[in-house]
C-alpha cells in the first residue's frame, strides 16, 4: 500500500469515529481528531451561531471557516460541498440556494454519508443529496456545478492539485469557489509533519499558503481572492504530545504560523449573473502580489 492510500486510511478510520463524537469534543480538539485539549476553546472552528439554516445536529466542529458566508451562492445554484460530514455547511447552503437549487455533499466516510442522510431525511430536504467518494475523484460529471464549497478538508487530501483540478473539471464556465482550509507559513517541526494523527487532525497535511495559491492558479483559475484568514494556535498540551518543553517554547516564537483561509476563485468563462468580487474583499497584506495570486 503507498504512502497517499496510508494517509486516506487514516482520516477514513478517524473520521468514522468523529462521527459518534459530540461537537464540544471535537471542537476542544484539532478538528476533532485529536485527543481534546484540557484548553476549553475551540481550536480551529468560526461559530454559526445565528446562520440561516443552521442545524446543531449536523454540526461536529470540524470546520475552520465559515465559507458558505463568502460563497455567493444564488437562489437556483448547484451547489457541492467537499468532504461533507454530517450535512452542516449543505443545508446552510440549501438556505442560500433555495428550493429551486441542488445541493451535493461529498464524503468518502460510510458514517458520515449515513449521518448526513439521517439529518437530511429528519428535515424532510428532496433538494439534498450526499454521495459516497473521494473528492480528488468526485463522482460528480463535468461542467455541471455553479458553486463549490468547502470547510477544512483540503489538509486533509495528500494530492491536493488532483482535488484542484477535480474542482475545475465539475464547475460550469464561470463558476465558482469558495474554500477555507489550513494552510502554513514556515516549516512544521518534523515531529508533527511525520505523525499520522496529526495529519487527520489537519495540521500535519497542511502545505505552504504560497503553494495553495499557485496550485488554484496554475489550474487556470481566475480573480482569486482571499477573502479571510485568522491564526491557529495549537495548545501546549497538544504540541507536548510530539515536541519537547524545548522544541514547543521555539515553536511557538518561531516563524512558523499555521492559518485559516477562505480562498475564492472562479473558472475562465462566463454565465448568467454571474458573481461580482467586491475589490474592498481583498485586504492589504490578505495576498502575497509577488506569488501571482492576486
Amino acid at each position: 500500500m503507498n504512502k497517499e492510500q496510508e494517509l486516506k486510511n487514516v482520516v477514513k478510520e478517524r473520521y468514522a469515529q468523529i462521527a459518534g463524537q459530540g461537537k464540544a469534543e471535537n471542537a476542544a480538539s484539532c478538528c476533532g481528531a485529536t485527543s481534546p485539549s484540557n484548553k476549553v476553546y475551540n481550536i480551529m472552528m468560526d461559530d454559526y451561531t445565528g446562520t440561516e439554516g443552521y442545524l446543531e445536529e449536523a454540526d461536529l466542529g470540524l470546520g475552520c471557516g465559515l465559507p458558505i458566508q463568502f460563497a455567493k451562492i444564488q437562489k437556483g445554484d448547484t451547489v457541492v460541498d467537499l468532504g461533507s460530514g454530517a450535512g452542516n455547511d449543505c443545508f446552510i447552503a440549501r438556505h442560500e440556494t433555495g428550493l429551486e437549487g441542488k445541493v451535493i455533499g461529498i464524503d468518502f466516510t460510510p458514517a458520515m454519508i449515513q449521518k448526513a442522510r439521517a439529518n437530511a431525511e429528519k428535515l424532510g430536504y428532496v433538494n439534498v443529496e450526499f454521495r459516497e467518494g473521494d473528492i480528488d475523484s468526485m463522482p460528480v460529471n463535468d461542467s455541471t456545478v455553479d458553486v463549490i464549497v468547502s470547510n477544512c478538508v483540503l489538509n486533509l487530501v495528500p494530492d491536493k492539485q488532483k482535488v484542484i483540478g477535480e474542482i475545475y473539471r465539475v464547475l460550469k464556465p464561470g463558476g465558482h469557489f469558495s474554500i477555507s482550509d489550513i494552510v502554513l507559513v514556515g516549516d512544521l517541526p518534523e515531529a508533527l509533519r511525520e505523525d499520522a494523527e496529526m495529519y487527520a487532525g489537519c495540521v500535519a497535511g497542511a502545505i505552504q499558503r504560497n503553494d495553495y495559491l499557485r496550485f488554484i492558479k496554475d489550474m487556470g483559475f481566475q480573480h482569486i481572492t482571499l477573502q479571510k484568514e485568522k491564526p491557529i494556535t495549537i495548545p501546549e498540551d497538544i504540541l507536548g504530545k510530539y515536541l519537547t518543553e524545548e522544541e514547543v517554547f521555539d515553536f511557538n516564537k518561531g516563524e512558523t504560523g499555521i492559518f485559516s483561509i477562505t480562498v475564492y476563485a472562479e473558472k475562465a468563462g462566463t454565465k448568467s449573473e454571474m458573481p461580482k468580487i467586491n475589490p474592498t474583499e481583498l485586504r492589504a497584506g490578505d495576498c502575497n502580489p509577488s506569488s501571482g495570486c492576486c
